[in-house]
């Protein structure tokens, strides 16, 4: 009996050290698997992470088109207007002005439209006060100086409060609550890779006779001469700019502000 033990001994020990070594494999081989699956997810949002890089880019190369494509549009409508007044002045009646003069400053006003100036006052109507706004025709977009903003939920739609300065009194903050309409992302520069993520909003403003609703891109412009720019998307069909003057509309009168 002893002697069946003895022999028995050597294998019971033999077959203990291939349990132990086979379950030190699998750890090993867990560990191996879970290092590999890690490296494989920090590869994968480096991944996402580039995607969503290039999509911002792509995206602002798209607006970058759109907005070449607008000026261009543009610069063909002046260069026929100017060639349509230098054909007619070819043969001037008495007392015509001089040719060149009229190709350079006379505005190409249809029915319903006004003349702006490269400066206007603006009425805002949810606040009651009016702004000195430029006018830029090299603008897609209208922007205004917000301060101090804060993003809100109300009635299940994303809400914006900032202010505005006055230019009558610098001490005078005007607080304003919209919408926001969309977001838009924007390049400070050529060289600034970084885009911005900027709200845009919907206001009633008034420029002598035009009472309009204009969206407005919220952005920082403490740095700039005016607190309001009017883009091409608020001017077009609605008013001709002539950059020779300025303050062509009068400012709201009292009476007329409700």
């Amino acid at each position: 009996m002893l002697k069946k033990i003895a022999s028995l001994t050597p294998l019971l020990l033999l077959s203990g050290c291939a349990l132990m070594n086979s379950d030190e494999y699998s750890k090993k081989t867990i560990d191996a698997m879970s290092e590999s699956e890690q490296k494989l997810s920090s590869q994968l949002q480096e991944i996402n992470l580039n995607l969503s890089n290039q999509t911002d880019y792509i995206e602002s190369l798209e607006a970058s088109i759109i907005n070449l494509s607008n000026e261009v549009e543009t610069l063909k409508k002046n260069q026929r207007h100017i060639r349509t007044v230098t054909v007619q002045a070819k043969n001037p009646a008495p007392n015509t002005p001089n040719p060149t003069l009229l190709a350079s400053t006379v505005p190409d006003l249809k029915a319903g439209m006004v003349a702006l100036g490269s400066l206007e006052y603006l009425y805002i109507d949810v606040i009651k006060s009016e702004f000195t706004a430029r006018i830029d025709t090299g603008a897609t977009t209208s922007s205004i100086n917000a301060a101090d903003m804060q993003e809100f939920d109300r009635n299940g739609k994303r809400w914006v409060r900032f202010h505005v300065l006055d230019d009558n009194d610098p001490e005078a903050r005007k607080w304003v609550e919209a919408p926001i309409i969309r977001h838009v992302k924007i390049r400070q520069s050529t060289e600034d890779k970084k885009l911005e993520r900027r709200a845009v909003v919907e206001l009633w403003i008034k420029i002598g006779s035009i009472h309009e609703k204009a969206q407005f891109t919220l952005a920082d412009r403490s740095q700039m001469d005016y607190p309001i720019l009017l883009g091409r998307e608020f001017i077009q069909d609605i008013a001709v700019v002539d950059v020779s003057r300025k303050f062509i509309q009068k400012p709201q009168k009292k009476s007329d502000i409700k």
